[in-house]
């Protein structure tokens, strides 16, 4: 697992990390093939481009090679991440605060008193 790694750090530094976290797992060699996956994407479209792509990755964390394949394959790496959406300012089902206002009760004359 650390040759993988190790290998991986030799094409860059961000491919290298990314392959650290890849394998940082309870069970690592359930990682390995695609840590070699990683390796071949190396191979196949160079070490910058990977490189982009893993920190980029890295950055909204997504840990998964298929990921990494795809935004090469769409050659994304160099677009800007869209924007995250802001937050709802009101719920679907929220209730308007006028309802929770405090309204006087009034008192029903000819009720029982004392009894619950």
């Amino acid at each position: 697992m650390a040759a993988l790694a190790k290998t991986a750090r030799r094409h860059g530094d961000t491919i290298g990390a990314y392959a650290e976290r890849l394998l940082d797992t309870d069970l690592p060699w359930t990682k390995m093939r695609q840590a070699g996956r990683l390796l071949g994407l190396v191979r196949r479209c160079g070490p910058g481009p990977v490189d982009t792509t893993c920190q980029r990755a890295l950055g909204l964390d997504a840990v998964n090679v298929t990921k990494i394949a795809s935004m090469l394959e769409k050659a994304t790496e160099n677009t800007p991440p869209p924007p995250r959406r802001a937050a709802a300012t009101t719920a679907r089902f929220a209730r308007d605060p006028a309802e929770y206002r405090a309204t006087q009760l009034t008192l029903i004359p000819g009720g029982k008193e004392g009894t619950r």
